[in-house]
């Protein structure tokens, strides 16, 4: 099963210099690391190993600890226990080497906007010290892979929020390190932008022959862009494998999502005793979500139950398992619910700032 091991040796990889992986297969590696503000556990003991040349995806809610980890990663806050390595550098050892060989991209929009495209693009390899020649070249080829040759001359402040997006990734690339870090790359992107984010990041990982660690929210994002995935949930690592073994580990092949009118009191118990169902979940406004695992058989029993009930069925759709139903399996809480408790969610006070 998918938490086993998750829980055993950095959830489904070998441990380091396990047989079959040596220590120099993982661009990235995380060991029991830990994170504390005060009494507030932000990550608790999470483990796990990205290989070299993989999308990996840490996915869960605002404030499950996905930026925390990436933060202690890319060397921003300091490590309560534990240790990560990245490219084989210590985090807490060697921060200077871990620098050099990571781009990060972070949440918020970090470009100046009264810059071009162009200056904000060679700002950022001044500072990474690359020669003039290379600077040039590397901003042609970026700009290219990332589709904004035709606005270099452009002021930051008049791209879309997709295309500055577009300009952020092209910025952390500029030094051609071999790790990226992205946090939750396509928030608040309308969902054309967030295709063409997808796509470009697809083309970049395969050109430019990176590893890419991403956090998101987003379910289909996860499912589309990683070929593993780590669900944090409140500071620990719950479950981590692909995404297709994680649907697997689901009990139950298929989702019914029905709605009806006129449902009787004990509707979501009768539910339940339909022949292949494995989880009902009720999501309001006489709206259901059934796992079965036999989807047409179920489907055929739901409409001839609702018939003698007398209760009409609105709308009926059946599909495979998502990372959705993985999620609630793990955790037993829907995703978007945990998305609205989030925004209301305040960091406790951290005494002294100590780590």
């Amino acid at each position: 099963m998918a938490d086993q091991n998750a829980k055993t040796n950095g959830g489904g990889s070998p441990a380091p210099g396990a047989e079959g992986f040596a220590t120099e297969d993982y661009a990235i590696q995380v060991e029991h690391i830990v994170k504390k503000y005060g009494d507030f556990t932000a990550v608790d003991d999470v483990s796990f190993n990205v290989k070299n040349g993989e999308i990996f995806g840490l996915l869960g809610p605002n404030g499950a600890g996905k930026s925390t980890l990436i933060r202690m990663m890319t060397t921003l806050i300091p490590i309560t226990g534990g240790f990560a390595r990245i490219g084989g550098h210590d985090v807490a050892k060697d921060p200077d080497a871990v620098r050099r060989t990571i781009g990060v991209i972070p949440q918020a929009l970090t470009s100046d906007l009264d810059l071009t495209v162009e200056e904000n693009l060679n700002i950022y390899a001044k500072l990474y010290d690359v020669p003039a020649k290379e600077r040039k070249r590397s901003i042609d080829e970026l700009l290219a892979l990332v589709d904004l040759t035709k606005w270099r001359g452009a002021q930051t402040k008049t791209l879309s929020g997709g295309m500055r997006r577009r300009l952020e990734i092209a910025r952390g690339l500029v030094h051609h390190p071999k790790i990226f870090f992205l946090d939750e790359p396509t928030t608040g992107l309308d969902p054309v932008s967030r295709v063409a984010v997808w796509e470009m990041l697809g083309n970049i990982k395969s050109q430019r022959q990176l590893t890419i660690l991403i956090t998101t929210h987003y379910m289909d994002e996860a499912d589309r862009l990683c070929e593993r995935i780590a669900i944090v949930d409140h500071g620990k690592l719950v479950a981590l494998d692909t995404p297709m073994a994680l649907k697997a580990s689901v009990p139950g092949s298929n989702v019914i999502e029905a709605q009806f009118e006129n449902v009787p009191s004990d509707w979501e118990q009768r539910l339940h005793t339909l022949d292949d169902v494995t989880s009902v979940q009720h999501e309001g406004a006489s709206m259901y979500r059934i796992l079965t695992g036999n989807g047409s058989r179920t489907t055929t029993e739901l409409v001839e139950m609702a018939v003698e009930a007398g209760v009409a069925v609105k709308s009926l759709s059946v599909q495979n398992t998502t990372l959705d139903d993985v999620f609630v399996h793990y955790t037993g809480r829907q995703l978007r619910d945990e998305l609205q408790k989030a925004y209301a969610f305040t960091m406790p006070q951290r005494p002294g700032l100590q780590p």
